[in-house]
């Protein structure tokens, strides 16, 4: 156990010196300061503007930690699917921060150098990430019947018996191999000999002695 912590604790230790990852700590530093500054800016305006500063103020520090919880996420597994997925996370999360630091800019923020000190980290940060996410391997892989993260030329649609996790039978609801050996025992047990012909047959004899008996 204890060496399994060892392992772990290395590996997000080896996580948190990939570029990507000191981008995005160096990112949510710059973040958590011009958030302290934005606060202690006097406005001009109305309580809505002011709720919508801070509305604008909750959402920069929140994406500015995501980024750096999906980047671990994504290191932690080999899956082209999973890393695709977090990859989407942390570029829609750092397309808000520049979404509400317009939105801050608008209402009355007049210190325009420090948001633009965000939107240059942002810059820099997306080459880094686009840098990232060319490393990742496209054939490691599970099939995504949703067709957003699957490799190229590979359709959502394709069989793939041991990764499809919309296979009945993956989850056992209809295991045919089963099902036929019951099958076969059900008949079995009733003497079935699988002539459908020769059971017809004797029922129309049947019939045909009862005629002769009744006349």
């Amino acid at each position: 156990m204890f060496e399994d912590e060892n392992n772990q604790r290395k590996r997000f230790d080896d996580i948190k010196n990939l570029p990507i990852y000191v981008k995005a700590e160096e990112l949510h530093n710059l973040i958590t300061y011009i958030v302290e500054t934005v606060k202690n800016t006097d406005f001009e305006g109305d309580e809505v503007s002011m709720n919508f500063i801070g509305a604008h103020i909750g959402c920069i520090s929140k994406n500015s930690l995501i980024i750096p919880g999906a980047i671990a996420e994504a290191e932690y597994t080999n899956m082209y699917d999973l890393k695709m997925e977090n990859a989407a996370v942390i570029r829609r999360a750092a397309h808000q921060l520049i979404v509400h630091v317009n939105g801050i800019q608008m209402k009355g923020f007049k210190d325009v150098e420090y948001l633009d000190l965000v939107r240059n980290a942002v810059e820099e940060f997306r080459v880094i990430f686009a840098e990232w996410v060319k490393k990742f391997d496209p054939w490691d892989y599970k099939l995504d019947r949703w067709g957003l993260f699957n490799p190229p030329g590979i359709n959502y649609d394709d069989l793939d018996d041991e990764n499809d996790p919309f296979d009945p039978s993956i989850l056992g609801f209809f295991d045919d191999d089963e099902f036929g050996a019951d099958d076969e025992d059900d008949l079995d047990h009733e003497g079935f000999d699988g002539d459908f012909d020769d059971d017809e047959d004797a029922d129309e004899d049947d019939e045909s002695d009862d005629d002769d008996s009744s006349s």
